[in-house]
């Protein structure tokens, strides 16, 4: 191949092609970043750049995606082509895991929040940063240092440089030389990049590189992309190898090791000793120290602890949980907002309102069998009679091949004290929770309205909400409150008032009184609204007015530990499915505190003892000056006044996420060192001899290799299970549930001459049901179909497996822990059945590969999701009609977790039980 005088395309090719992963990877995402700059679409830099104001706790990706963006094609060329062999050499000695760990970690966050912390602390400015030079000159300390231990100087002329200076020196240049350079940012990475190298996992020390053979030929990085612990050889000294070293001359057999040996170890000690001025028996300990640890890593038993420490975490996970409810890891609720004085006020909701409450359940009776639109005229008379501005408001939804079509009617009664910055919301949708006439209910919230009316000590507008249902109407209304809907689908709002600051919605269909109101607070994809709200509930309800209250339809709780756990466990499930549990659930995504209240049993109360829990809330609610803030946003509760923290719960999870990550790293570290040991038993069995000569030969030094990992096979198989995993979501989330049809009658047939046709039907057929079994059919097939295609196609080994259940657990583990901190009941059901994957591997006996696919099978989610439905006694097609309504209406994400998270880390699995490896 042609080149050019001192460069060589040959070379220059292949040292691209040799790059190791983590390098490719980067320089590719750089090119990338700067590709998306030259369109107008989305504008890269400000959203990547280290802008010291823009950083949040919502905007902390700035800390690791400034290296990434650049300002120009000449600033990435440049970055790109200085980071290049810095970031090769750097990889090739530490492995890609530790270089991913640590550049997306420590070596860019630290080095940004330095940044940070000088430029807004100390000089008081807001310049912004961006590229990968940080990275280089990060690199470059590192560098400097490994030389400054072996040269401490550079002579020029007379003058004696340390050479620790180079990267300063090199950073005066570029200031120099180009323009809007941040010296302060290079600064930092020059900074961190120094002291930085000793901490960095597997290595041994900044002198390591002096230690080793000076005989020993140079090593080629680009051959040590994957770099096993054996790789790295132990500090050994002369004085403590004298007795029963190793390093011998040729057939010494005595007890003085060779002059050669002695020497090198005496130079790497004395070199030691001479710059750190150490003791000689303190740089003794220090390298038998060392050697023990080095020697220890690669002991082959440290490779049997991972399956032992993945199920120690899975049991300390679900113990964990379990002792939850007890006293010492629970806490007793308490109002931390001090401005909402629960229960302080006296209210007066009761009286001659009885007889209003009456007069409008009989207007509401005379509406129980008419249509929507002739209730809300209704409704809208009442509201002006009030002297309260009203608005109507249309929605259709589809979903399932059903269309939700409604209208909801509102009125906002105006503070006499405020100024239409805030409001507070009281929702009474026309039908209940169980699809019941909500008589009640819209009956008690129209009685409040009147009532509320009347006074002038409200600071925050009143809106009340009739939708027409309990699922759709909330969603679209605040959905268009918050301009966050479809014009096409929900219409815009005619009225409109100040921030929410809660909402409290009433569901009353029956006509009895009542023993005490359960609190349903669980809101979509399973966020909680702010426990002060709660706690306030409970506070008005059973110390102002001797109302029983219950959570979890725990109606009778007896504050024992099996009802404590039973009512957590009831509300994990509840946010783990995701689904709204009322009209509630619709203001809680958009960070509005809002509970239902829903009266039980048979006892004393009447419905003014119902509205005056109502009015108390409300009071408490109006003392507010800002959103609810003080108290928990994520927790359990284990009854009405005892609940865990995030803080204390979150563990569990985790531990059940961590299982999965430990097995995934123990394979790429098992795939690496396969064909290691391979060599070493082969070596051991012709190092054999007589007995005399193994008591008297030493064990000889079996040299190590870098295996190369295969990972085109597994990342192809891993990326197509997940991309699959794509047709079950769109399928099940939009697939009528049925379609009708008429059946078609090729010729009819007249029997009688002035006889009628019979009259064809119309039918509906079934579409969700027969995909689901169709889906579940070839869900059970497809890992057999993918092992046979593997065996055919390819020749899988077992590096092969091992390195697809390490992809494929790594994805599920760092997902679930993901989703622990937004939903964690949904992240420990998911982990929790999933936690057989960890285990599972080929065999070669026909009988345990199918026993443990039989196993796998009964934990695989379409399995799962039919024993649900059986255990709640609801046919699949209400699971997944419910499901795709969630998703199309709420915009739940379960399906997301089910489908395309765990379905596909089952599908693997699968696939490595069945796979046959190759001899």
């Amino acid at each position: 191949m042609p080149g050019v005088r001192g460069f060589s395309t040959l070379r220059a090719r292949s040292y691209v092609f040799r790059l190791p992963l983590f390098t490719r990877a980067i320089v590719l995402i750089m090119v990338l970043f700067w590709a998306l700059t030259l369109p107008s679409v989305w504008d890269v830099r400000h959203w990547g750049a280290l802008i010291p104001n823009q950083v949040s706790f919502t905007a902390a990706y700035r800390l690791s995606t400034f290296p990434l963006v650049h300002l120009n094609f000449i600033h990435a060329a440049l970055n790109v082509v200085a980071l290049t062999p810095l970031m090769e050499r750097f990889e090739s000695e530490y492995g890609t895991l530790t270089t991913l760990a640590l550049f997306f970690g420590p070596l860019t966050t630290i080095p940004a929040i330095l940044y940070l912390v000088i430029e807004t602390g100390v000089l008081r400015a807001n310049n912004a940063v961006m590229g990968a030079s940080m990275w280089v000159f990060l690199l470059l300390g590192m560098e400097a240092i490994r030389t400054y231990r072996s040269n401490p100087h550079l002579i020029i002329a007379t003058y004696h440089i340390p050479t620790w200076t180079t990267p300063l020196l090199m950073i005066i240049v570029v200031a120099a030389l180009i323009p809007n350079m941040s010296l302060l940012g290079h600064l930092c990475g020059v900074g961190v990049g120094w002291p930085r190298l000793p901490q960095v996992p597997g290595t041994a020390g900044m002198g390591a590189a002096l230690d080793r053979d000076s005989s020993q030929p140079p090593r080629n990085l680009a051959t040590l992309r994957e770099r096993r612990p054996e790789d790295v050889r132990p500090i050994r000294s002369a004085a403590l190898e004298q007795p029963y070293g190793r390093e011998r001359g040729n057939g010494a057999r005595g007890k003085h090791p060779a002059p050669g040996a002695l020497n090198r170890g005496s130079c790497c000690v004395s070199v030691t000793e001479s710059r750190r001025s150490l003791p000689t028996r303190t740089a003794a300990d220090m390298s038998r120290l060392l050697s023990s640890a080095l020697s220890l890593r690669r002991d082959p038993r440290i490779l049997k602890l991972p399956p032992y420490l993945s199920l120690l975490c899975i049991a300390i996970g679900v113990v964990w949980l379990l002792l939850l409810p007890l006293d010492n890891y629970s806490r007793r609720t308490y109002i931390s907002e001090n401005a909402l004085l629960p229960g302080q006020v006296h209210t007066y909701f009761g009286g001659s309102e009885q007889n209003v409450f009456r007069a409008y359940q009989h207007e509401l009776d005379a509406l129980a069998d008419k249509n929507n639109y002739e209730i809300n005229d209704k409704l809208e008379t009442i509201f002006q009679g009030v002297g309260i501005k009203v608005g109507r408001q249309n929605y259709t939804y589809h979903s399932a091949g059903e269309a939700y079509t409604g209208e909801s009617v509102y009125g906002i009664l105006q503070a006499p004290r405020g100024d239409a910055t805030e409001a507070i919301v009281l929702v009474a949708a026309w039908r209940s929770i169980e699809e019941q006439l909500n008589r009640n209910g819209v009956a008690l919230a129209l009685t409040l309205a009147r009532y509320f009316k009347r006074w002038s000590l409200w600071s925050k507008d009143i809106i009340i909400l009739v939708p027409p249902d309990s699922r759709a109407g909330t969603q679209a209304w605040v959905d268009a409150y918050h301009d966050a809907h479809d014009p096409d689908n929900v219409a815009s709002l005619p009225l409109k008032s100040g921030a929410l600051q809660g909402a409290i919605a009433i569901d009353y269909p029956s006509g009895q009184r009542f023993e005490g109101v359960h609190i349903i607070y669980d809101g979509t994809n399973g966020q909680l609204p702010n426990l002060d709200l709660i706690n306030s509930i409970v506070n008005i309800a059973g110390g102002q007015m001797g109302i029983q209250t219950a959570i979890q339809d725990m109606k009778h709780h007896t504050s024992r530990y099996p009802d404590r756990l039973r009512t957590m466990l009831r509300g994990m499930l509840s946010q783990g499915l995701g689904i709204s549990a009322g009209p509630h659930s619709s203001f809680i995504p958009y960070h509005v505190d809002s509970v239902t209240l829903q009266p039980y049993g048979e006892g004393w109360h009447d419905e003014m003892a119902m509205g005056r829990v109502v009015e108390g809330t409300f009071r408490s609610l109006n003392n507010l000056l800002e959103h609810l803030h003080q108290s928990f946003f994520f927790y359990l509760l284990m009854q009405r006044d005892r609940f865990v923290s995030i803080g204390t719960y979150l563990p569990s999870a985790m531990l059940l996420s961590a299982n999965f990550t430990i097995m995934a790293i123990f394979l790429w570290v098992k795939s690496g060192q396969s064909a290691a040991r391979e060599n070493r038993a082969a070596l051991a069995r012709s190092s054999k001899g007589t007995s005399k000569d193994r008591k008297d030969s030493v064990t000889p030094h079996l040299p190590t290799q870098a295996v190369e990992r295969d990972l085109f096979l597994p990342l192809g198989v891993v990326a197509g299970c997940h991309a699959a995993s794509i047709l079950p979501l769109f399928v099940f989330n939009n697939l009528p549930a049925s379609v009708s049809y008429e059946p078609v009658v090729p010729c009819p047939i007249v029997f009688t001459i002035g006889a009628n046709l019979a009259t064809l039907t119309v039918r509906p057929l079934q579409m969700l049901s027969p995909a689901f079994t169709i889906f579940s059919l070839a869900s059970a097939a497809l890992p057999s179909v993918i092992s046979h295609l593997l065996s055919t196609l390819s020749t899988p080994t077992a590096q092969h497996f091992q390195l697809i259940k390490s992809f494929s657990l790594l994805i599920l583990g760092m997902c679930l822990a993901t989703l622990a901190t937004l939903n964690f009941s949904l992240a420990f059901l998911v982990g929790l059945l999933a936690s057989p994957l960890t285990f599972v591997q080929p065999t070669r006996s026909v009988a345990a590969r199918y026993s443990l696919a039989g196993l796998l099978s009964a934990v695989a989610p379409p399995v799962v999701v039919y024993t649900a439905a059986q255990f709640w006694n609801v046919p699949v097609v209400e699971m997944l009609r419910e499901a795709s309504f969630g998703w199309n209406v709420w915009g739940m994400y379960t399906a997301v977790v089910v489908w395309c998270i765990w379905w596909p880390a089952w599908l693997v699995g699968m696939v490595n039980v069945l796979g046959v490896i190759s001899e």
